[in-house]
């Protein structure tokens, strides 16, 4: 009888307990299954899936080496397990716990609904420190802390299956998805190992300090998300790795660095907190987490408003510059990310689905329970996290003094002398006629005035929060989801919630 181990965002054999386990009961098929119409949902690009196609690749390799290499089928997942169930043996299915978006978690349903009609148990293994079910938000750190001390799992030895066709990995699941990212990340195991080591060895001796701006950020951040989205490294394994680092770091003349380790493995401990919010509720892909917020805002999004911030064309720089570049990248530090969402859901006043998928779609580490976490969180709809509205023009000035970093991404605006190059709206005519770039002919003036904008936005949403009904949902809410700031992480006192927009470290 064969133990069918299926992979999802799981991508690796290291660490696998569902691959060791399975092993460990009997001869195993390794399967991956690419769903079309999972790609066909509002979330979903081409960034993702070339990032995913890469990875997959070298799981093959890895599996094969271990004895047998991974098997591919395209289509529905049920009706793949239909085939396979008729053709082979099959004791039991294993995987990882998913806390996907809700496509995925109807999908698993009626997978589950197959399975258990068929007599084929389904085993489903923790790989975050998120918990199904009941949650006691007062013990979880207690319990995340518990998983990430236990010993990895180490890849098992696999004995290979004759007369399996192992299929074919397409180059696109389906017509509508192309890679339009030529700045992305590259995926695959070796690739993560290596982007760990040198963080933790030599690129993250500045993380805390330098996490910020998106000129330091790509090297001083980790640039591991994308890799744990897709599960090329499994957390505990970075959570330790990190934590041996900190070890090592006795010496007094390590200070900053050891500051730094702990910041990070912070957030290794947020990333999943907020996976936890969306698995406990997970209707904040499409509702307001706070249903008070109903109606706050437009449900349709302004059509003129929403193309100028997707297209980085807001009249803003920097906030142009930070779209532009993450278009090109598919990441850009988590400051801007919150940024961008505060921008549309604050100064332009956009409902924060539509431009949450759009971010989705940029981001090729989207992690789907911190995304919607977050968006909401950014947006002011949670009812238990402060406002934070960004004001665009300090930041500007904050995180590209010399701006540099708009000249880079927005071209229109090179030849604008450094006094205007935050605000070119108020440029006399003069200079711009100087610096070859005329506003609303060569570069937008701003859609709104930010600092009204920012104003009203916050008035609306205290208004809100004044009822009675608010503040009985934001008592409940925090009870369910809210972080424990006594908790305490090996020492590492909670970063703000705000600081955690990274979409995973």
């Amino acid at each position: 009888m064969l133990q069918l181990v299926w992979f999802k965002r799981d991508l690796r054999t290291h660490d696998h307990e569902a691959l060791a386990r399975a092993a460990a009961r009997g001869p195993v098929l390794p399967l991956y299954i690419v769903e079309p119409e999972m790609w066909r949902q509002p979330d979903a690009s081409g960034r993702h899936w070339t990032f995913l196609r890469e990875a997959l690749v070298d799981l093959r390799d890895a599996l094969a080496r271990l004895g047998q290499p991974l098997v591919v089928r395209t289509g529905d997942a049920v009706e793949v397990f239909q085939e396979l169930s008729g053709q082979w043996p099959i004791a039991a299915v294993w995987s990882h716990q998913e806390t996907g978006n809700a496509w995925t978690f109807g999908r698993d349903r009626r997978v589950k609904a197959l399975l258990s009609a068929r007599g084929i148990a389904w085993h489903e293994a923790r790989q975050h420190g998120v918990v199904r079910g009941r949650v006691d938000r007062d013990t979880w750190s207690r319990q995340w802390e518990r998983l990430m001390r236990a010993e990895p799992f180490r890849a098992p030895a696999l004995r290979r299956l004759d007369d399996l066709d192992i299929g074919e990995l397409p180059d696109h699941p389906n017509d509508r998805l192309t890679d339009d990212c030529p700045g992305r990340q590259h995926g695959g195991r070796p690739l993560a190992e290596q982007a760990l080591h040198s963080f933790l060895q030599i690129r993250g001796a500045r993380y805390h300090r330098e996490m910020s701006s998106p000129r330091t950020a790509d090297s001083a951040c980790s640039r591991l998300s994308a890799h744990l989205s897709v599960g090329t490294l499994s957390m505990r394994e970075v959570v330790q790795a990190t934590r041996r680092r900190r070890e090592g770091l006795r010496d007094g003349d390590h200070v900053g660095v050891r500051q730094a380790m702990a910041a990070f493995e912070g957030r290794l401990h947020w990333h999943c907190h907020f996976i936890q919010k969306f698995e406990t509720e997970p209707r904040i892909e499409f509702e307001n987490l706070q249903h008070a917020m109903d109606g706050l805002r437009p449900t349709a999004p302004d059509p003129v408003k929403l193309a100028a911030w997707t297209e980085g064309r807001t009249g803003w720089p920097f906030v142009d510059a930070c779209m532009r570049y993450l278009r090109h990248h598919g990441w850009i530090n988590f400051r801007m990310r919150a940024m961008l969402t505060a921008v549309a859901s604050y100064q332009l006043w956009l409902h924060w689905r539509a431009p949450g998928e759009h971010l989705a779609r940029q981001f090729v580490d989207y992690e789907p329970g911190i995304h919607w976490s977050q968006i909401q969180m950014q947006s002011g709809t949670t009812g238990i996290n402060t406002l934070r509205i960004y004001n665009p023009i300090k930041q500007s000035h904050d995180q590209d003094p010399g701006g540099t970093f708009i000249r880079t991404w927005v071209p229109e605006l090179t030849g604008v002398d450094d006094r205007w190059i935050h605000t070119p709206w108020q440029m006399p005519l003069t200079a711009q006629q100087r610096s070859g770039c005329r506003i609303d002919r060569d570069y937008p003036a701003p859609l709104v005035d930010h600092e009204r904008a920012a104003r009203l936005a916050r008035q609306r949403i205290q208004q809100q929060r004044r009822g009675n009904d608010a503040r009985q949902q934001s008592r409940t809410i925090y009870q369910q989801h809210g972080s424990r700031r006594r908790a305490r992480v090996r020492g590492i006192r909670p970063s703000s919630q705000q600081d955690l927009f990274d979409d995973a470290p």
